[in-house]
């Protein structure tokens, strides 16, 4: 089930939670506070980097002069882009990210959820990112007589978190579509055919950032459209959105890449409407590292998966620290794999805020309307055309599969092992930098953190790092069989920093409020601690300089075939992507 901002089923108009902790019969203390507005954060960051100034509480004007012209139109030119200073307090000053959140948000963008309305009116784009000055075209089905249009960047804005950057300037026609195409042979559903409902123009009125569009029906129905608006400019960190992994799991037309009426795809394609509301795994797989990058101010660039396919140079020519892949992000191209891998050998640092990621390897071969817009997946060796044929790294099964097996614990350190499962997350290295301010001591308990796929150290894997370091080792029962799921840290020789979190619940914790008031959900506020513990070591450069790993798995008794019979990877069909249940979380 997509991850939604939603009506729940009784039809209130409310924003889904964006974390699921709350230790029942709990009074905890006062957590610490990562979480402030940006101007406060830049403010508390200055005065700790020896800077002094004045910048005005949620004044736009304020933090323009602090940050200069740029920020304050929230554009930046190629002629004007500087390399981005190793100092941490520096990274966090640069770019148009506090001054875009001290503009006016709004939290009104929810679609409701409850049927009929979400099967009424579906809508593609043929673009999933676009930079200003392009052109987008949307694509949508309705009975509806006229539907409305309005696109919301994401982000932080006083906690509203969203601001509607676009409207339609009149009720778009509506139009029944013919149904989806099935190609034969890899039982592909396809809307290519469809007739253009509206364009849109992106101005320089769109900053850079994640987007949704919304369409509301004059019948009711809606759904939302996702679009990523992207930049060249240098930044301090590159976020990816995992729009391969929405893609692979999208069952618009009647079939995945996991099942269908008539067995799964080997090809899908984003030349159709996600399925559901319509914006993929975006709410409670990416929403909430959103707003905490942005409400601590850090200069953030967003890309997709997809783009990073296309131009795997991006992240050495954005002069990024650190690269951020969001909490399920399992579907890799050759070209993603080894972006990510040249990245971390030139010291840009790695973060990995889920699980099962890069577990299964992917084709983008062009459709109709563009490249890189078929994602081919066929599992099976043989299956594939490309099957003892040329580059053999290019036959679509698991990456750790044969015939050319290279196990995704080589890049992050982890390494996948199973679902579903539902455990407390247990911190084993206290001293850790990355606990450092918590006060969490050996054996804390994050209750239930250890959902719904997870990873573990496996020693006897093929590029397991040798001075991985574990942070939390989280007894599990899996299927019947026990095993670990692991948080851990490794630094390679170039002093990139690799962090993984093992688990695909802990992004979605970072949207905690986390400013004293919220004692309901300390555990989340501690997870928020680490993470901005993580970003702000990141963003100041190579981390293995200033926090080198240091193998512990001896006196964690992890070795080589220590879990005995673990539990194998499945098809994820049976429970689905991240927080699958049916509902939206909190309802």
């Amino acid at each position: 089930m997509d991850q939604e901002i939603a009506y729940g089923t009784e039809g209130k108009m409310r924003p889904a939670p964006s974390h699921t902790l709350t230790p029942p019969g709990e009074s905890p203390p006062r957590p610490m506070v990562p979480r402030l507005p940006p101007d406060v954060y830049i403010r508390r960051r200055m005065v700790l980097g020896g800077m002094v100034a004045a910048v005005g509480m949620g004044a736009t004007m304020g933090i323009s002069r602090l940050l200069g012209d740029r920020a304050g139109t929230g554009t930046a030119q190629a002629s004007d882009r500087q390399p981005q200073p190793a100092d941490p307090v520096e990274a966090l000053l640069t770019g148009f990210i506090a001054a875009e959140n001290a503009l006016p948000g709004t939290s009104e963008f929810a679609v409701r959820m409850e049927k009929p309305y979400v099967d009424m009116l579906h809508a593609w784009c043929d673009h999933d990112s676009a930079r200003r000055g392009d052109t987008v075209t949307i694509f949508a089905t309705t009975k509806a007589k006229t539907f409305t249009a309005e696109a919301f960047r994401f982000g932080w804005y006083g906690g509203k978190t969203g601001r509607r950057v676009w409207q339609a300037d009149a009720p778009i026609a509506g139009l029944v579509q013919k149904s989806p195409t099935v190609d034969a042979k890899t039982n592909m559903r396809s809307c290519a055919h469809w007739k253009p409902s509206l364009t849109v123009d992106i101005t320089n009125d769109w900053p850079p950032g994640m987007y949704m569009f919304r369409l509301i029906g004059d019948d009711g129905g809606n759904t939302f459209v996702p679009l990523t608006i992207l930049e060249d400019r240098q930044a301090a960190v590159l976020v990816v959105s995992a729009i391969t992994t929405w893609n692979a799991y999208n069952l618009y037309g009647g079939a995945s890449l996991y099942e269908g009426e008539h067995g799964r795809s080997k090809v899908v394609t984003f030349d159709r409407p996600y399925h559901q509301s319509g914006s993929g795994h975006f709410f409670g797989g990416e929403y909430e590292l959103v707003q905490m990058i942005e409400s601590m101010g850090i200069d953030v660039a967003y890309t997709t998966s997809v783009d990073l396919h296309a131009r795997p140079e991006q992240i050495a020519a954005g002069g990024y620290k650190a690269v951020i892949s969001l909490a399920h992000d399992e579907y890799y191209s050759v070209p993603i794999r080894r972006a990510l891998e040249s990245a971390r050998d030139a010291g840009v640092n790695l973060m990995f805020l889920g699980a099962n990621a890069g577990f299964r390897r992917i084709r983008l071969e062009e459709s109709t309307h563009g490249p890189h817009r078929l994602e081919v997946n066929y599992r099976v060796a043989k299956d594939d055309p490309l099957h003892g044929k040329g580059d053999q790294s290019l036959v679509t099964t698991e990456w750790r599969a044969a015939p050319a097996a290279d196990p995704e614990a080589g890049l992050i350190g982890n390494y996948y092992e199973s679902n579903p499962v539902k455990a407390d997350m247990v911190v084993v290295n206290p001293g850790s930098w990355i606990l450092e301010g918590t006060g969490l001591t050996k054996g804390h308990r994050f209750k239930d953190l250890v959902q719904n796929e997870y990873d573990r150290v496996t020693p006897e894997v093929q590029g397991t790092p040798y001075n991985i370091e574990v942070i939390c080792h989280s007894p599990v029962v899996c299927r019947g069989k026990s095993s670990f799921a692991d948080v851990t840290y490794y630094t390679d020789s170039s002093g990139a920093g690799v962090f993984a979190t093992g688990t695909l619940w802990w992004e979605r914790q970072l949207g905690a409020l986390c400013d004293g008031t919220d004692t309901n959900h300390t555990d989340a506020c501690y997870i928020r601690q680490m993470t901005a513990n993580v970003l702000q070591a990141f963003v100041a450069g190579p981390a293995g300089v200033a926090h080198p790993s240091k193998s512990n798995l001896a006196a964690l008794g992890i070795r080589k075939g220590y879990v005995k019979s673990a539990p194998v990877p499945v098809d994820e069909k049976s429970v689905g992507p991240a927080g699958e249940s049916g509902t939206p979380p909190g309802t």
